[in-house]
């Protein structure tokens, strides 16, 4: 795995590229704000960023919005944020596929940190339980989920645990299919219609906890 790493604290910078080496994973460049990370992107083409929030010149969403710069280029393409803050203004327009927002003090479990570089790289989402918090704290979205049914609230409950179709279906003793059906109703209730940059379930189990 190749990823490019955007952070302007050089001792960080270097912590990460050497904690990545030891994880088998190559740092094909590290840069300092968010320009030299969109030109590195589109130079050594990596699987994946890891991008800081407050980068030069302004110390304060750089990171985030050079990352949204490279999806508009790379639609899709794997970023992890990686701030010791959460800034809301962006952070959830990031929140969908191959995405991972996780604060810095989560480096420090070292097997964890890998296998969110791991898993957003190979297009997965992994989000820092603090970041939903603060994301769901600013915008509460209650009123779409009064519209599900009690079996579709019970299959996003078993969602929002991280359970599979076939597992909700097996608790709840009906079929795959019937499953699929009450998720389609859910995504249709919450208007979350088909979008290549979205994770529908995701975003779903997210408005569930932000009940």
């Amino acid at each position: 795995m190749r990823v490019v790493i955007a952070e302007d604290s050089v001792l960080l910078r270097e912590g990460l590229a050497r904690l990545l080496a030891d994880g088998g994973v190559e740092t094909v460049a590290a840069v300092s704000d968010g320009a030299a990370l969109e030109a590195a992107v589109l130079e050594h083409e990596p699987d994946l960023a890891i991008v800081d929030v407050r980068m030069p010149p302004t110390h304060t969403d750089e990171g985030l919005r050079a990352a949204l710069r490279v999806r508009a280029v790379r639609p899709g393409f794997p970023i992890l944020v990686l701030s010791q803050y959460v800034e809301e203004r962006y952070a959830g327009d990031l929140i969908g596929r191959a995405v991972g927002y996780l604060l810095k003090e989560r480096v420090a479990d070292v097997t964890e940190f890998l296998a969110a570089v791991r898993q957003v790289a190979a297009g997965g989402t992994v989000i820092d339980p603090e970041v939903v918090v603060q994301l769901l704290s600013r915008q509460r979205r209650g009123a779409p989920l009064d519209s599900l049914s009690p079996r579709e609230r019970e299959v996003l409950a078993l969602m929002a645990e991280g359970r599979s179709n076939t597992a909700i279906a097996a608790r709840l003793v009906v079929t795959e299919g019937a499953v699929e059906k009450h998720i389609s109703g859910i995504f249709a209730k919450l208007a979350l219609g088909p979008a290549p940059e979205d994770h529908r379930r995701v975003l779903a189990v997210l408005t569930y906890l932000g009940r």
